[in-house]
């Protein structure tokens, strides 16, 4: 079957966008409620409840923006927010934006419950309500014009610039090509492309935006003093942060790039995205970018990704909150040696047993049908990982450093 032709049912949502999934979405707002929500969970014992949170007592704008954008996103079908009743993220606001949305709403403070039993048995009453009520929730054909795919990738080997991320390119152009959209993150992992990825640029103002931003992530690195390369990608056979950097970028394939998102942004239309998750300048230099896998994860699941790519060589065991994750790999010792956990082996390509295009033909049917319903290998083991720190990010798009605009005043 061609990708045009393959569809599959999804859940409509009050903004008109469709989900992959029907999650009921447990939301702590602070560490000291994060027990409560996650026995929450346990207790409901569902695939499809899950748990996400922010640790901090005090305000982080990033941290709320990417919060509210989870609880937008369209696999998320019904919301409980769960907090202790002194911090600065208020639950009950944040069920207000669930309820604005036209998902089911119900929110606490563990404190007003009378602590954590009677906390956990209120919070499994409002779950169990709001479980029937997903039984409602219409169900609508989609296909991959429909589809938000992001990709991101970790534990990168010399196999992942030549078989797995290349693989993901492939598909990617064919996304696009059927009016889906792609995500691609981790410009800190672009270093010495910047003229590559200016040519890609759809218009004036993407290539403003992406300009903006490899100079922004170099900066960061710089101070910082470190680049997106660790001893376990020389010992997988990489050299150099711009060789690394070739294998990562190859992920994006060859379409135009759009333009330029922030986290919790969504894409303006259909077409290729870059996702940019290193810090603004900060004078207390307010985060760090790419700490780990699940950060990357997160920050594509925000711009509303319906299900993620993450490709290694090493070898990977994460999954995430909200969407799927399939784990790609280019080294089929990889694979093998973690079949239990790794969704796609790319290395026939480099034993001559099959084309790219005949490998990113395979990978959309893995992608449709996990689309479908069925599930990822993390799924199926419950990971539900993810992770959400402390960040300074304006929300909006620069296209102009600090530096370039006092020089133009002078």
């Amino acid at each position: 079957m061609r990708t045009s032709e393959h569809t599959w049912n999804g859940f409509k949502r009050l903004d008109g966008r469709i989900g992959i999934r029907n999650k009921l979405l447990v939301i702590y707002t602070v560490e000291c409620s994060h027990f409560v929500a996650d026995e929450i969970v346990r207790r409901m014992n569902c695939s499809e409840v899950e748990v996400v949170g922010f640790q901090g007592c005090t305000d982080n704008e990033y941290a709320v923006r990417l919060l509210i954008a989870l609880i937008r996103h369209p696999n998320v079908g019904a919301v409980l927010t769960v907090g202790l009743g002194c911090e600065y993220v208020q639950p009950e606001w944040l069920c207000r934006i669930a309820r604005e949305e036209g998902k089911p709403g119900a929110w606490m403070f563990i404190q007003n419950e009378g602590g954590t039993e009677k906390a956990i048995e209120k919070g499994l009453g409002y779950c169990r309500d709001m479980m029937e009520q997903l039984k409602q929730v219409p169900v609508v054909p989609m296909g991959f014009s429909d589809l938000v795919v992001g990709a991101e990738c970790g534990g990168s080997d010399f196999t992942s610039g030549l078989a797995g991320n290349v693989v993901v390119g492939r598909f990617f152009d064919r996304l696009v090509d059927q009016g889906g959209t792609a995500i691609f993150e981790e410009i800190v992992e672009a270093v010495g492309l910047l003229d590559s990825l200016l040519d890609r640029a759809a218009t004036d103002r993407a290539r403003e935006e992406i300009r903006y931003t490899y100079h922004k992530a170099l900066d960061y690195c710089k101070s910082v003093r470190q680049y997106s390369v660790s001893p376990g990608n020389f010992a997988g056979g990489l050299s150099t942060i711009e060789e690394k950097s070739m294998g990562a970028v190859v992920k994006s394939g060859s379409r135009p790039i759009e333009g330029v998102l922030k986290v919790g942004g969504r894409p303006g239309h259909p077409g290729l995205w870059l996702l940019d998750s290193t810090p603004d300048p900060h004078w207390m230099q307010f985060g760090i970018t790419n700490p780990n896998d699940n950060e990357g994860l997160t920050d594509l699941i925000s711009c509303g990704c319906h299900l993620t790519f993450l490709v290694t060589g090493a070898g990977n065991v994460v999954g995430s909150a909200v969407a799927p994750v399939i784990k790609i790999t280019g080294n089929s010792s990889t694979f093998l040696r973690m079949k239990d956990d790794m969704d796609f082996d790319a290395g026939a390509v480099l034993r001559g047993e099959c084309s790219l295009d005949e490998l990113a033909g395979r990978l959309a049917g893995l992608a449709g049908r996990v689309a479908g319903g069925e599930m990822t290998r993390s799924e199926a083991l419950g990971h539900k990982e993810y992770y959400i720190p402390y960040k300074y990010q304006d929300k909006n798009v620069g296209v102009k450093r600090v530096c370039d605009q006092i020089e133009g005043e002078v």
